[in-house]
């Protein structure tokens, strides 16, 4: 046997792992790397589906909320004691001043905010508002119903009383003052 050059083994080594390491990913390789994504992602769905329901849920308690302050800065300010029987009521201004609540909020009859339908209805009454509206109620009540089951699981509904409340099923039919049968309040 010839003796081995170690100045040229050490480069034909170097030269042969640079040739393995320039080849890339095995395809076992890959499968692996990819199911352990999907391992990933399907632990994290359910997840990140809770917190856009959550977050959804949320918004609809504040849009409730806000409607409930619009009502209460009509019926003081513009409405002669009444209420606005819908939501574009409460976005149309008195001249040369701001709307009662804002665009987002505003729909024709109802609108639709992160993921739940926003209503409003009162029992109508008449008279005209400082906006120009004959369309008033002596009360009024508001809900929120979720659009899909991935948008929210809980129906909110509010009324002249200035209550929150949340319930399994849309609390639409609820009186201007009353406490709803299936509601419970929101704490």
């Amino acid at each position: 046997m010839r003796p081995c050059d170690p100045a040229a083994y050490a480069y034909r080594i170097a030269r042969a792992s640079a040739r393995r390491s320039a080849r890339g990913f095995t395809l076992i390789e890959l499968l692996i790397v990819v199911a352990i994504i999907g391992i990933i992602a399907a632990i994290a769905a359910p997840g990140l589906l809770r917190a856009r329901i959550s977050g959804n849920e949320a918004s609809a308690i504040g849009s409730l909320r806000a409607i409930g302050t619009a009502e209460a800065t009509f019926a003081r300010s513009c409405g002669n004691g009444l209420y606005a029987a819908s939501l574009d009521v409460l976005g149309s201004a008195p001249s040369g001043q701001e709307p009662f609540l804002s665009p987002d909020l505003t729909g024709s009859g109802s609108t639709t905010k992160s993921g739940y339908l926003l209503s409003l209805d009162g029992e109508a009454a008449s008279g005209t508002a400082c906006n120009g509206s004959t369309a008033l109620a002596s009360g009024y009540h508001s809900w929120a119903d979720p659009a899909s089951w991935t948008q929210g699981i809980r129906y909110f509904g509010s009324n002249t009383t200035s209550t929150l409340w949340q319930a399994s099923s849309t609390l639409s039919g609820m009186s201007d003052t009353a406490t709803p049968s299936n509601g419970t309040p929101l704490q």
